[in-house]
Formats: C-alpha cells, structure tokens, sequence
C-alpha cells in the first residue's frame, strides 16, 4: 500500500503542475523564441546568419543534419530560458494553498520533489518536441533534401537536448528550495551558470560529454575531410554568428554515438535525477514544525528592517499598503498635480525593499561615470549601469498580479493613467541610474550618443512593462533582458538600443527613432493588454 499511493500521487502531481504551466504566458513566450531559434538554425542557403560554422562549411539540409543543429540550438536556449517557465512550481504551491494540503498528508518529501522534477522535464521535453517538429518542417521548407528520415531527426534531440533539460530541470527545482537563490537573484546566477555550461559545455574535455556538441563536431569534421573539402575541418562555432559569404555545403548522414557517450548521456540523467532529490535533506515540505528555513519560498522575502528583499522581486500585500503607498488612493484624484502624486506612489512601490548597499553601488557607478574615461563610459560603464536595476525593473507590470492586488487595482477608474504611473516610475529609475553617462555625453558635444540614451531609456521600461502585462511575471523580462544584454556588451550592434556599440565614436546601432518607435509600440501593448483583460472582468 505504500508504495501504490505514492506512485498515483506522483503521476497526479506531475501531470496537474505540466498542464498548468503550459497555460501560461511565459511557456508561449518562450516556446516562440525556441521555434524562432529553430528558424535561424536552418537559415537560407544564400544567408549570411548561421548557427553552426563547420571550417566555413556547413551540412545539406537532411534529417540528420537539421536535427543536429536544432537540437543543439535548442538545448543552449531551453537551459537558459527553460528555466525561468519551471521555477515556480514550488512557490505556487505555497501561494495557492496546495503545498499546506500537502504537508497534512503521507506524501514524502522526496516523492514531492521526484512529482516536482518530472514536471519540470515534461514542460521542457514538450518544447524539445516543438523544436523536433520545427526542425523537420524546416527541412522540407529548405528543400535540399527532402527524404525524412525520422531516425535521423529524432536522435539529436534524445541523445543531445533531453539529458540537458533534465539538468535544466533538476537545477529549477534545487533554486526554489535554497532561500539565496528563491528569487530575482538566483535568476542572475542562472543565467551566469548558463552561459558557463553553454561555453563550457561545448568543450571535448567537458564532464559527461557537456552538451554533446564535441561529438558532433568530430563526426563532420571527419565527413568534410573525407569529403575532401579542406585538410583542416578546424574552426567548428556554434552560435549566432555573421559570415562574410554564404557558408558551403558538405554532405553528413549523423553520428554513430558510442557506448561510452551513451553511458554519459544517462550519467546526466542520474546525476540530474540525484540533484533534484538533493533538497529533500533541508526541504520541510510547508511543514511549519520544520521551521522556516524549511518551508516553501514565501511571497516576499524579510529584510533586516522586515521589508521584502529586492532579490525577490515582491512587495507586501493589500489594500492598505496600496492605499499608504499612493498608487490606490482613496479617492479618484482630479486636481492638479494628482498624477504627479500617482508618479510618486508609484516610484516608491517600486524602490519598495531596496537595500542600502544596492543603492550605494549605484551611486558608485554615477561617481565612477564622472571619473573615467569617455570610451570606457560609453562602451562598459553605461551597459553596467543599465544592468543593475535589472530586478528592480522586473517589477513592472506584474506586481500587482504576483501581490494579488489585480482585483482590487482594477476598480481603479483611470486604470490608464496608473498603467502610465508605473512605466513612468520604470522611466524615472532608468534616467537616475544612467544619468551620469547621459551628462557626459552632453558636456562632450556627442548628441547622437545622447538620443540613443535617450532611446534606452525609453526601451527598457517599456520592455519590462509589456513582458510584465503580457506574462503576469516578472521571470520573463530577466529572461529576455539578460542575454539582449550579454548580447549588446558582445558588441553585436543590432541590438543596441542604448549607444553603447561605437563605430568611429559614433553609435552603431538602430536609430533612436527606431528604438523610440518600437518602445511607443510596446507600451501601446501595455494598454491593449490592460484594457482587454479590464474589459473581460467588467
């Protein structure tokens, strides 16, 4: 008997926890930018954009070839942004109730964090199928070779992307049960680890085999020799790349994978399997006698003078604290200078929490702005500075959903004006912590690097509040705004919004127009989306 409740209790959690999780926004988001990976993984033979670069070659468009490259793609996006869809299971447990119900029954704690993992790789493995999906209609819509084979396409994805999401899945699961890492912060040092194991984890000496790719590059590199194409198949990328000239074509049928690979392969499974019931020793399962260093993640996280923690990203809750903070007032303000006061409610839920060492780092970087030089200014200290707020920013558009305050907000009349309030209060904290490059821009005589910050400042706010509005979670803009920005700092001009790329000293990105234009086009989303759900509930 009891190891029968277990076993349907599992199946019930895993599955219930998977098809909540695919209903959300943030699991749409991502899954689109994972399918718009695949795209840009099998670009057209005449493209200059590639993922893989094999000694300047690259494979015809088989099964084999497709699957390989889509599955690596998508095993180095879904580490990273996989993990911002399954990190929450656990503290919406604890939200909802669930997790109380769950302390009050036999259930252990390592079958609740095997259901918790399970569901976990589930999400991950669906989007691991889209992109198999994604990948064979790419194959036939190139049409270099037509004949599926479904072997072929199916293996990369089983041998390359699904023991890395079971890490993925095991490493959600082991943030949420480690307090340091339950919040905004351990989305930080995520996405620093994932950069390491998506570096690192291409190299031949990587334990485990890493992501697999060394495999791989071995095996074409072998094909485009024999092939005679060059004596030296060196130079393997993988990454968004920028070739000069269409890349050339070599012929490869897929890797024979050996048993030693193999045995790496379910090595990592293990060894994901092993992480995700590691909490199991400190994890109280909502279990009050345990204490509360054991108990689920709470919704905002106590400072020392008992606010919440900006590394969690939340706030209190109520109508009180709405009411205290100005952004609900107690009545509808008509007289002058009321959004004024809205602005300033609105900033100061905002900033709610902050630490004090967060804020004497940020008057650092101002002084530092004013001490260095110019090009050091532009190119490395502006891009810290815009990094900084990252958790702070996260905030917008989706606070009043994660303190359930959505309801009470709601009945708010001017629902636009306070839409406006908040990304105005995200504009405010944008312009202060920048405005130290923005002023040496200005006594330099460099106008066009002052409307790109301009253009920055504008874009980031209106980012953040349309993925907030958009995914009711603060997750999905530290999930987008990390690698925009890892990408920017890689001198990647494309995707400069702030002027921080510089060519000749001047910006090498999109115009401040273009960045100003698509932040109105963003913020009118912001509005749409309010609107529509204000609407729905009316």
């Amino acid at each position: 008997m009891s190891t029968a409740v277990p076993g349907s209790v599992l199946a019930g959690l895993a599955v219930g926890d998977f098809r909540d999780r695919v209903r959300r926004p943030v699991y749409a988001v991502t899954l689109l930018a994972a399918v718009g990976l695949g795209y840009l993984a099998v670009p057209n033979a005449d493209g200059h954009w590639t993922i893989m670069d094999v000694g300047g070659s690259r494979g015809v468009y088989n099964s084999a070839y497709v699957g390989a490259v889509t599955a690596l793609a998508g095993a180095l996006w879904l580490t990273f942004g996989g993990f911002y869809v399954v990190r929450s299971g656990i503290a919406r447990d604890e939200t909802t109730g669930v997790g109380q119900v769950l302390a009050a029954t036999p259930l252990r704690t390592s079958h609740y964090l095997l259901a918790k993992f399970l569901s976990n790789l589930l999400v991950l493995a669906s989007m691991v199928g889209v992109l198999a999906v994604t990948a064979l209609l790419m194959q036939l819509a190139r049409g270099e070779d037509r004949a599926v084979d479904p072997v072929a396409l199916a293996e990369p994805f089983l041998l390359l992307s699904l023991p890395v999401m079971a890490v993925t899945a095991a490493a959600a699961l082991l943030f949420e049960t480690v307090p340091l890492l339950r919040g905004g912060f351990g989305n930080v040092v995520w996405f620093v680890l994932a950069m390491v194991l998506a570096i690192g984890g291409q190299s031949a000496s990587a334990p485990l085999d890493g992501l697999g790719v060394h495999q791989v590059a071995r095996s074409m590199g072998a094909a485009l020799e024999a092939q005679q194409r060059t004596t030296d198949p060196g130079g393997f990328s993988l990454g968004l790349t920028k070739v000069d000239k269409p890349l050339g074509t070599f012929h490869w049928d897929g890797f024979d994978p050996a048993s030693g690979f193999l045995l790496g392969r379910l090595a990592l499974f293990l060894a994901a399997f092993a992480v995700a019931l590691l909490p199991a020793l400190w994890f109280g399962r909502f279990d009050p006698a345990r204490g509360s260093g054991d108990a689920a993640p709470v919704p905002a996280a106590a400072g020392a003078a008992g606010e919440p923690s900006v590394l969690d990203g939340a706030e209190p809750e109520g109508a009180r604290w709405a009411t205290a903070q100005g952004v609900l007032p107690r009545t509808e303000p008509r007289r002058a200078g009321a959004f004024g006061r809205l602005l300033a409610g609105e900033a100061r839920i905002l900033v709610q929490g902050v630490s004090r060492w967060w804020w004497l780092v940020a008057a650092g970087l101002t002084v530092a702005g004013f001490a260095l030089p110019m090009d050091a200014v532009t190119g490395l200290l502006l891009p810290l500075t815009w990094l900084w707020p990252v958790l702070i920013w996260s905030r917008l558009g989706s606070q009043r959903v994660e303190n359930g305050l959505e309801v009470l907000l709601g009945a708010y009349p001017s629902a636009r004006r306070r839409l406006l309030a908040e990304w105005a209060s995200g504009l405010v904290l944008t312009a202060v912590t920048g405005v130290a490059p923005l002023i040496r821009m200005l006594v330099a005589g460099d106008a066009a690097g002052a409307a790109s910050w301009l253009g920055g400042a504008l874009f980031v706010p209106s980012l953040a509040m349309a993925l907030g509005v958009v995914s009711r979670s603060h997750r999905l803009f530290q999930a987008v705004y990390l690698p925009l920005w890892w990408i920017l700092v890689n001198n990647v001009a494309a995707v400069d919004f702030m002027g921080a790329v510089r060519v000749n000293g001047s910006p090498a990105g999109p115009g401040p127009l273009l960045v100003g234009a698509l932040s109105a086009a963003m913020l009118a989303v912001v509005f749409l989306v309010g609107a529509a759900r204000r609407n729905v509930k009316g």
